[in-house]
């Protein structure tokens, strides 16, 4: 994570964000009263919350240990040529 001081952020915020949304990259913004803060992307902030809520549920989190159970016994699912043409909207 690139970290740098509030005023280096402040005079160059539009090239700091282009990095944060074209690169993924979260930035951690430091502050001289200690009350640091980081800038992310809309989209990599929408994705973790929507990890942070499939790790907090458990039903999820069972349906995803089951999952990784029959993907390891090689047990799961396996669709027919038609059903993959469908799920790739062929």
């Amino acid at each position: 994570m690139l970290e740098l001081s509030v005023n280096k952020f402040r005079a160059n915020i539009k090239t700091f964000v282009d990095k944060v949304i074209d690169e993924h990259q979260a930035i951690r913004v430091n502050r001289r009263s200690g009350r640091d803060f980081i800038i992310v992307s809309a989209e990599d902030w929408e994705r973790e919350q929507e990890t942070l809520y499939v790790l907090r549920n458990n039903s999820l989190m069972s349906q995803v240990a089951e999952s990784l159970v029959t993907y390891q016994n090689n047990s799961g699912f396996k669709p027919n040529q038609e059903q993959l043409d469908e799920i790739n909207r062929i």
